[in-house]
């Protein structure tokens, strides 16, 4: 290898080294997507937090029931002009679609229907087909793995643009079950010649770690480093683990949400863990306000002050 060579790959290397993480915003879906409507109803309450981030998702389910076509019109439009990434979280096996065809068959129309309605979706992640296949269809892994393959497959095939990763829980599903998981799974698509996973997304109920003390960060770092040597970008939830249970208790307010991811992010930074991607999502109908970033609590607020702190880009 000649010097000119030699420099052009370090500098690569170094380049993928320091490479930014990606931050992926996921407002509650509550009202009928009253948070998400609120966004781009009032953008100049979250512009700080918008030129934080670089993908705001939604799941594929609450793109097509609760927002009509011009209302997605107008925000795609929105979403090109800050220069945003849309995603989406999809079924790839689901009990009302037991196999990959099947599953992307019913979802098919509803991205086309983002497309033709000016959106490009940057991205796709499977919502759980490992968890779904053990907890509630009750089928095996091998079955997993199959239709799992067979769902990138369909989507590699009629929209290749799009990248796809995968959303597993733990710890009800142990690390070194996640880690013959990919294994397996990138296997399956090598031998169907399709491109693998572009990201591994763990969904964490770090609740237990203390509640049940079942699992820890230590565990969670392991898979990051398992990921991060077959270079496969990984990334974390941050929630509100224990949310549901201190509001059953009585205990939880707007403020719960902001304090957990904070806690959260302390946690996992201690143990110098490091996503490749940060995801700020809320499924459990908190907080109760988004908007706006400057108030205490809303989840823009949250999302915002928890980049600052910490998420690390380049100067």
């Amino acid at each position: 290898m000649n010097k000119t060579c030699f420099f052009l790959a370090a500098a690569a290397l170094l380049a993928a080294a320091h490479a930014a993480p990606e931050v992926w915003m996921g407002p509650p879906g509550q009202d009928n997507g009253r948070p998400m409507r609120e966004l781009f109803a009032h953008p100049e309450q979250w512009a700080e937090t918008r030129a934080l981030i670089d993908v705001l998702f939604i799941s594929d389910l609450n793109t097509k029931r609760q927002f009509t076509d011009d209302e997605l019109r107008a925000w795609f439009a929105q979403l090109k002009q800050w220069k945003l990434k849309f995603g989406m979280e999809v079924g790839a096996i689901k009990p009302w679609g037991q196999t990959g065809a099947d599953c992307f068959a019913k979802e098919r129309a509803n991205w086309e229907r983002v497309q033709r309605l000016g959106g490009e979706i940057y991205a796709i992640a499977m919502d759980e087909p490992l968890c779904c296949c053990r907890f509630h269809i009750k089928k095996p892994d091998d079955y997993a793995v199959e239709e799992t393959a067979s769902y990138i497959a369909c989507v590699r095939t009629n929209f290749p643009d799009i990248r796809i990763g995968d959303i597993e829980t733990y710890p009800s599903i142990p690390i070194p079950d996640h880690m013959r998981w990919i294994e397996a799974l990138e296997k399956r698509l090598a031998e169907k010649r399709v491109r693998g996973l572009d990201f591994y997304r763990l969904d964490v109920n770090w609740i237990c770690f203390t509640a049940q003390t079942n699992g820890s960060w230590k565990q969670v770092r392991q898979l990051e480093q398992f990921c991060r040597q077959r270079k496969l970008p990984f990334s974390l939830i941050y929630w509100a683990a224990g949310m549901p249970a201190l509001a059953h208790k009585g205990l939880a307010d707007d403020s719960t949400w902001y304090t957990a991811i904070m806690q959260q992010g302390y946690d996992y930074a201690f143990i110098d863990g490091k996503p490749d991607q940060y995801v700020i999502e809320s499924w459990i109908k908190a907080p109760t306000n988004s908007l706006p970033e400057t108030a205490e609590f809303t989840f823009t607020r949250s999302v915002r002050d928890f980049v600052r702190k910490f998420v690390k880009r380049a100067p």
